[in-house]
């Protein structure tokens, strides 16, 4: 009689390399690079001067980056209504809103509403200062004594984007209110809330309780992409390595500590919004 044939079973990993492959490496050579670069900055006095001189854009990049998604979140909120209103005239104008700013590049969109947008603005105000000035209004000279100078390319690139990100946000709440579920606005209704206060204290704060993580991410995003307002000649953390990297010539220093800038940054940032993921799972 043959012996019976034992299934064999896969190998199973030691404890400890079980172990091990838990450990994020890639975190720990990112912090061992991270620790090699300030320890130039430290020790090394062009790295050090590199490092002042680049990083006194920090203050105009969180600046530009907390205005612009301020913005950015009460353009999204108020289109994203529109998006799921049962109003075609709303709604149809969220959707237009909604596909042209996604159909435009970044970059474009920024110098569109700095040299297109914005000046068209200020033409507007100098017309209906004209018009009051011919009615006899006297407040209407000084809408007419207003030029683009006026306007710095600062508010320019927080307007600009503020409105392409809110195309993204609008989405993003959209996604969060028609993820709730359609009873909870039923009975909400149906204990005599209108429409609005249903909405308000209702879907909403389910909504952004649910999204939250995506609109941290998408704050992520911008401060990555508020590196395109050193076009406008503004004068955050990029606009002023390319400055000094131009007159040095120091291309590969200068742009590494760019680099590593916006790298602390961006991985304080996630490491944050990760964390408030984890909270926000452990609440519901």
């Amino acid at each position: 009689m043959s012996e019976q044939a034992t299934p064999r079973t896969a190998p199973r990993l030691a404890p400890s390399l079980g172990k091990l492959s838990n450990v994020p490496w890639w975190l720990l050579v990112a912090i061992l690079i991270g620790l090699f670069i300030v320890y130039e900055i430290i020790t090394d006095d062009q790295t050090n001067t590199i490092f002042f001189a680049v990083g006194k854009g920090i203050r105009v990049t969180f600046i530009v980056t907390i205005s612009a998604y301020t913005l950015a979140l009460v353009i999204g909120l108020l289109v994203g209504f529109g998006r799921v209103s049962k109003n075609p005239v709303a709604y149809n104008i969220a959707t237009f809103y909604v596909e042209v700013i996604r159909g435009v590049p970044m970059l474009v969109l920024l110098m569109y509403i700095a040299f297109v947008a914005v000046p068209s603005l200020i033409n507007g105000i100098n017309a209906l200062g004209d018009w009051l000035v011919a009615t006899g209004i006297g407040t209407g000279e000084a809408l007419t004594n207003v030029t683009s100078r006026n306007v710095d390319n600062t508010v320019r690139v927080i307007v600009g984007l503020g409105v392409a990100y809110g195309a993204f946000s609008a989405e993003i709440f959209r996604a969060g209110i028609e993820s709730i579920e359609k009873g909870q606005m039923e009975a909400a209704r149906a204990l005599g809330m209108s429409y609005f206060q249903a909405m308000r204290l209702v879907i909403l704060p389910q909504a952004v309780r649910r999204v939250l993580p995506a609109l941290g991410n998408d704050f992520v995003a911008m401060v990555k992409d508020s590196s395109l307002v050193s076009v406008l000649g503004v004068q955050d953390i990029t606009q002023l390595a390319k400055l000094y990297a131009a007159s040095t010539f120091l291309f590969f220093q200068t742009y590494s500590i760019l680099a590593f800038i916006y790298l602390i940054i961006t991985i304080l940032l996630t490491r944050f919004v990760r964390w408030l993921e984890r909270r926000m799972r452990i609440g519901v």
